[in-house]
């Protein structure tokens, strides 16, 4: 009883290695996340691109800074920024840097625009939230 034992036990204990070592633990080649372009503005010198924006409700809108200069992204109307306060977090970006919005969750439109350049309108847009 003892060796038909110790036989299955010798069975499972290779099955069970065979199992693990076919179970990965290898490299993660998957790559890491992107801004998804649905969802993306990029800033340049010439201003923002899409200026106009349509995304799901639920969705995050990351603003893309590709241009020299700084610039700190909010929501209108300029001073107060209370039409969509979730687009208020994205605020600071130096250049290179990227930043996204809170969950926009209510259906509606809100303007967004540069603070530091409010009256500029190559950094002034809208974002529908559908």
């Amino acid at each position: 009883m003892d060796r038909v034992a110790g036989v299955g036990v010798g069975v499972l204990i290779t099955g069970l290695a065979l199992g693990v070592a076919g179970c990965g633990g290898g490299d993660d080649t998957s790559p890491s996340p992107t801004p998804n372009p649905a969802t993306t503005i990029t800033i340049t010198s010439t201003g923002t691109s899409p200026k106009d924006l349509t995304v799901a409700r639920g969705s995050q809108v990351t603003f893309v800074n590709s241009d020299t200069r700084t610039h700190q992204m909010n929501s209108d109307p300029h001073p107060s920024h209370v039409d969509c306060p979730e687009l208020n977090s994205v605020g600071f970006l130096n250049p290179g840097e990227n930043r996204s919005s809170g969950n926009l969750n209510t259906a509606r439109t809100c303007g967004y625009h540069d603070h530091i350049n409010e009256t500029n309108a190559s950094l002034q847009g809208t974002i529908t939230i559908q």
